[in-house]
């Protein structure tokens, strides 16, 4: 018997100790510390640096997320159909935690070819960072709701996520440029190998403690060899799911294209280069503020109501800005306010990634954890990849050169970043307006219950 099934037969939640919780926490900063490097440099490193074509760029990081629509739905349907005597999730961390170092590393040590091959060796490492990321990723997230069945426990996993995540973005983005200035300059390309080479240790110790720490205790095998037609459509008709899907996409397009364009912003828009070190540590700090204040204001408003609120509120403020540019003082705190009301809506789609679980028991009698997990990662990867694809594309519409920059592409970049994040956050509250599950037993109660 296995330690999964063992700890199963137990009766009641299941509690968690502070140091499961945080090497679950922790466990993103793993995945996502190469992955943030990437999504809020790798634009500039290939379009500024390397001087690739920006419109290429742009169609490399869209057709590869678009290929990863096959290939997370396979590694999903892998992760419910694995078993080892570590369990379902667990054996892909130690498979994966080198191989997805040395691709990272690969992808920011550029050869000095023609441009074409240069294009190819784009294309194929991004590619690659891409499956080693599911392989790692898809049984992270399913791991959550296989640690616990208690809700409360599921959030303190959140805010330990949300916590991983804003420290991966804290490296991954703001310490970047010190680190960058520290080895030649941010127009040095050997520069960015070293950061990665620094970036890629930090990530396998997170992943192999991942692997050394956490459990699964919550587990079911009824419906390994379902037929996958059946089974990928029962997904499809889950709405717990489909809300968490497009919850996520709407974010991490919005995410992704504002990581992208930041550099932008700051130097060609705001003419502030500075603020660079202040607008991208102000995106990981509110994250890291979110990952303690996000869970007692779900557990107390439900995740629709305090996402709503959320959301909103951030949409108004984005419209602010651009009334203050030439002011910092008012214009950084407008942002840093928008910034936290956003980032608290993270914890809330960890929780709401795990409840697609409970959903989906309920409704079909089978939990699929890997193959709701893989759905969901699409919608993370493919969001991250629409926001940096679609600033490429702006750039390139806009006739953007690094050596001048012209008026019609410093208001494509401000009107981008202001307006497109606004328009995002309102559909993010659209979706989450149709929210399923609280109220019930497996959710968060809604204040008053």
């Amino acid at each position: 018997m296995t330690p999964a099934q063992d700890v199963n037969d137990r009766p009641g939640a299941v509690r968690l100790s502070p140091a499961e919780r945080l090497s679950y926490g922790f466990g993103d900063l793993g995945f996502s510390l190469p992955y943030n490097m990437v999504s809020g440099v790798l634009l500039f490193y290939y379009v500024n640096v390397i001087r690739l074509p920006a419109a290429a760029v742009g169609t490399i990081f869209l057709i590869a997320r678009l290929m990863d629509a096959v290939i997370d739905m396979g590694v999903g349907i892998a992760v419910d159909r694995t078993r080892s005597r570590w369990g379902r999730t667990r054996p892909y961390f130690l498979l994966i935690a080198l191989p997805y170092a040395a691709v990272y590393v690969a992808l920011f040590s550029m050869p000095d070819w023609s441009q074409q091959a240069q294009l190819v060796y784009a294309f194929v490492t991004f590619k690659a960072l891409g499956i080693l990321m599911s392989l790692g990723a898809i049984p992270y997230t399913a791991l959550l709701p296989m640690m616990t069945n208690d809700t409360g426990e599921r959030l303190k996993l959140s805010g330990m996520r949300s916590l991983g995540t804003s420290l991966s973005v804290v490296l991954g983005t703001a310490v970047v440029a010190p680190l960058l200035a520290a080895f030649g300059g941010e127009t040095n390309p050997d520069g960015y190998r070293k950061v990665a080479m620094i970036f890629a240790v930090i990530s396998i110790v997170a992943i192999l403690a991942l692997f050394a720490n956490c459990r699964e205790r919550i587990d079911q095998r009824s419906n390994e060899n379902a037929p996958l037609i059946p089974v990928i459509g029962e997904m499809l008709r889950n709405r717990a799911w489909l809300v968490a899907f497009f919850f996520c996409l709407t974010y991490f397009v919005r995410f992704g294209g504002m990581m992208a364009v930041t550099f932008n912003l700051a130097i060609d828009v705001l003419r502030a280069p500075w603020m660079i070190g202040w607008m991208l540590p102000g995106v990981a700090g509110t994250l890291l503020l979110s990952a303690f204040v996000g869970p007692p204001i779900f557990a107390r408003t439900g995740i629709r109501n305090g996402c709503l609120a959320s959301v909103l509120i951030a949409a108004a403020l984005f419209l602010l800005l651009p009334l203050f540019e030439s002011q910092p003082v008012p214009f950084l705190t407008i942002y840093f306010a928008a910034c936290l009301s956003t980032s608290i809506t993270i914890t809330a789609a960890f929780t709401m990634i795990a409840q697609t679980v409970d959903y989906h028991e309920e409704h079909y009698g089978s939990r699929n954890e890997g193959l709701l997990s893989a759905g969901v990662s699409l919608a993370t990867k493919v969001g991250m990849a629409l926001g940096t694809s679609g600033i490429a594309f702006m750039l390139a519409a806009s006739d953007y050169s690094p050596d001048a920059v012209s008026e019609t592409a410093r208001s494509a970049i401000r009107w981008t970043y202001y307006g497109g994040t606004a328009a995002m956050l309102v559909l993010q509250a659209v979706v989450v307006w149709f929210w399923p599950m609280d109220g019930r037993k497996s959710g968060v109660a809604p204040a008053g219950e």
